[in-house]
């Protein structure tokens, strides 16, 4: 089983017909590379922490070279390709050579998977019959609200009646998944449920709501907060209740959310609820200090708590998502309080060496994730995610028996 992604390259902003109101790319400034996993112990700054992270491309990659480099791709492949995604900085919908492409891929007779559309780019309504003949299985819509109006207004579409009939189209006939990003007083409360009853009624997978992030402790790394100024954004308590009350009421739609929560699995973090689980994870038997982000910090702390750990032992940043903690974070912290050995996230993005310098300590780098956010586990079940979650936990605390201090 071979998964194939076509890069069609393009800029956030600018290949996509304009930012919505509430991109997280929007105002990004040229921020200095901030050190990454991927970085050469002796450089900080690599292609991902440089590039990656704002998706810098100077535009949509030419049908010819796309064409090319799914050719090398191609010729690595030693199995059956079961799938191919098309992704990139630009939205596909807004590809010039989008048809081309389309037909192209669907040649081939392999599910085609769109990894995320605004639908800005789709104009007539017939495109959705043109994807379908051409073997489209899957696609990933952001919708903002059922209401055109609303959708013209803060996602600058400008044909948003096509773009939602374009959904209900293919809603019948493959796999939709539809995410909405949460703008308190705009699209929450009627708003929201309306747009969920439409959406369940046209028989979309799965829907994930998205708690808007406006502030740089939320997750704005490129010097671009605010994104929409004087506006409110959920709290993360507030967010979960919400998340929480749209399940109940739409019992029948698939519906996960991110930071949190998953309610078909009380995920992240499902195995705090599953003791039997917990009783085969290895015990604490080491000192170290595990940083995270906000969000993840209690839970964490409780897991490993179950497993021994001494209270202390997960110190929590400012920075709410744990995989965007930068070396900001980590200068706010008091070193005095800090264990010799310091954990930080995976997918932090922070060079080692930098990390080592400003805490004087050891600093370890653990797992790239411990469990499944909802953009991630809308495809799982709950024994993937359990699994996930006891290999990410099994792994953390063998780092931390290995190095960390005993008494």
């Amino acid at each position: 089983m071979v998964h194939l992604t076509i890069d069609i390259g393009g800029k956030p902003g600018k290949d996509c017909r304009g930012f919505c109101s509430y991109c997280y790319f929007k105002h990004a400034k040229d921020v200095p590379p901030f050190g990454c996993r991927y970085c050469m112990p002796f450089k900080k700054g690599c292609d991902y922490c440089a590039k990656g992270v704002k998706e810098e491309y100077a535009g949509f990659y030419s049908l010819q070279d796309v064409a090319d480099h799914f050719l090398a791709d191609l010729q690595m492949v030693t199995g059956d390709i079961t799938k191919i995604t098309i992704s990139g900085g630009g939205d596909p919908s807004c590809y010039p050579e989008f048809n081309s492409l389309i037909e192209i891929l669907g040649s081939l007779n392999v599910p085609l998977h769109i990894g995320y559309t605004s639908g800005k780019g789709f104009d007539d309504v017939d495109i959705a019959d043109f994807m379908i003949e051409n073997n489209m299985k899957e696609i990933s819509f952001t919708i903002f609200a059922s209401d055109p109006a609303l959708r013209e207004k803060y996602m600058h579409d400008p044909t948003p009646q096509a773009s939602l009939d374009v959904i209900e189209r293919l809603a019948a006939k493959i796999d939709v998944y539809a995410a909405l990003v949460i703008l308190p007083d705009v699209n929450d409360g009627e708003v929201l449920w309306n747009t969920l009853g439409w959406l369940e009624k046209i028989g979309v997978k799965g829907v994930i709501l998205m708690r808007f992030a406006n502030r740089e402790n939320q997750g704005l790394i490129l010097d671009n907060a605010p994104v929409i100024e004087n506006q409110r954004v959920h709290t993360v308590e507030e967010f979960r209740e919400l998340v929480s009350e749209a399940a109940a009421r739409f019992p029948n739609l698939r519906l996960s959310a991110t930071p949190l929560y998953d309610p078909a699995f009380d995920s992240p973090f499902a195995i705090r609820n599953e003791p039997d689980l917990l009783a085969h994870l290895p015990r604490v038997t080491g000192k170290v200090s595990v940083v995270t982000g906000s969000i993840a910090a209690p839970y964490i702390a409780e897991i490993l708590g179950a497993c021994g750990a001494l209270e202390g032992m997960v110190v929590s940043v400012d920075k709410e998502i744990s995989c965007l903690i930068t070396i900001d974070d980590l200068k706010k912290l008091d070193a005095s309080k800090l264990e010799e050995t310091v954990i930080i996230p995976g997918r932090a993005f922070v060079h080692d060496p930098e990390a080592e310098s400003v805490l004087d300590k050891r600093v370890i780098r653990g797992p790239e994730t411990l469990s499944a956010d909802g953009e991630t586990s809308m495809g799982m079940d709950l024994t993937g995610v359990l699994t996930m979650e006891m290999e990410g936990f099994t792994y953390l605390i063998q780092l931390i028996n290995q190095y960390g201090r005993t008494e």
